[in-house]
């Protein structure tokens, strides 16, 4: 993988760069679709292709693992083959989902046993496993495997966790190092910089993380109950640290006023299910505010979703059919939702790169925060 840093905007630390994978370019700033089952719900691969333009998508290590399992992965030749997409693909560690299941896993300095929420089955993740596992789903950006303390954790927890991080991360390293990519293309692998709220264990985590001389890096165990400011804060500890030119990745954020924010501080690149779970709620995200579709305000409001200039599906689509479909549940609402919403956060990670490369992204983000942010 390499990262081309074309230029940063005046008075910001907002970036406009280009990262290059065997499956593809990728022009940072951008959001990357979740399909963490190797699906993004209820959208085709040629939808996120042509219409999303999603440059990039993400599947989960911990959910592919139990299903479909390695075996079958393996047999298909990687996710990429398993599920046609060609474009580059990212994969969490799995260290947030395992670390959720609070009542069902247990967190040993070897690894943590959990039991699958499917099935109740027993499984043991060590990070010498998971960057197995990565390896054999293939993704062309492996993340490491890291514990991820709640946003509310007192210091004397984050500080454990992050030793534990620390320790993980060294033997994800050493493991990707002595291990090869299975499916003839490069791999590469981003640690994840931890630390809670508390600046200085981020600084700590972010200059273990760059010493490593990576080849990118991750921003986690934010957008998970801090508030927003808090999370602001961290990404400028963190930024400070971080190699320039390397790509920073804020792990499952968020809102679009969240990427705005982020991005005027150094973040190239983001993911999260608000667009496609909001959109499956009648959530609507337009570039003048947020739209609850379910409202009776939009029963008779024949208007595309979107109708300055952003719509991102058929204008034959108005709010008021949109709505109908909801109250009807038919699936056809949740899916126009999800490509709508979807194509909304790509298109808003491209104007900023574009005006970031023309100079005014400062002027810009000031314009576009109240308006993304207003309920309609």
């Amino acid at each position: 993988m390499q990262f081309t840093l074309h230029t940063t905007a005046p008075r910001s630390a907002a970036r406009a760069g280009t990262i290059t994978t065997d499956h593809g370019a990728i022009e940072t700033p951008i959001f990357m679709p979740v399909g963490t089952l190797g699906s993004v719900k209820g959208v085709h691969m040629r939808e996120l292709r042509d219409d999303i333009k999603a440059q990039i998508i993400l599947g989960n290590t911990y959910h592919l693992y139990l299903r479909p399992g390695m075996e079958v992965l393996q047999k298909a030749g990687g996710l990429h083959r398993f599920n046609g997409w060609e474009r580059p693909i990212l994969t969490d560690s799995g260290g947030f989902q395992v670390f959720s299941l609070a009542g069902i896993r247990k967190i040993t300095r070897e690894g943590c046993e959990f039991r699958s929420h499917i099935d109740g089955s027993k499984h043991f993740f060590t990070p010498e496993g998971v960057m197995d596992i990565e390896r054999k789903i293939g993704a062309d950006i492996m993340m490491a495997f890291d514990e991820c303390p709640p946003g509310t954790a007192e210091y004397g927890y984050a500080r454990r966790s992050l030793d534990l991080t620390k320790e993980w991360l060294e033997r994800c390293v050493a493991r990707f190092t002595s291990t090869e990519p299975l499916y003839g293309y490069s791999q590469t692998l981003f640690p994840i910089v931890q630390g809670c709220v508390y600046p200085d264990l981020r600084r700590e985590s972010a200059h273990h993380a760059a010493a490593l001389n990576a080849e990118g890096y991750a921003i986690g165990g934010l957008a998970v109950g801090e508030p927003a400011e808090k999370m602001y804060e961290m990404i400028e500890v963190v930024n400070a640290i971080l190699p320039t030119d390397r790509p920073r990745y804020l792990m499952g954020v968020g809102t679009p006023a969240n990427l705005l924010e982020a991005i005027d501080r150094g973040v190239d690149m983001f993911d999260c299910v608000m667009p496609t779970r909001n959109g499956r709620n009648a959530m609507i995200f337009t570039a003048d505010g947020i739209i609850n579709l379910r409202n009776a305000k939009w029963a008779d409001d024949f208007s595309p979703l979107d109708p300055n200039g952003t719509c991102f599906v058929d204008t034959v689509y108005t709010k008021a059919y949109i709505r109908h479909l909801f109250h009807a549940k038919e699936l056809l609402a949740m899916q126009v939702a999800s490509i709508h919403n979807l194509s909304f956060y790509l298109w808003l990670v491209r104007e900023a790169r574009k005006h970031i490369l023309d100079g005014s992204f400062k002027e810009w983000k000031a314009e576009m925060l109240p308006r993304v942010t207003r309920r309609l």
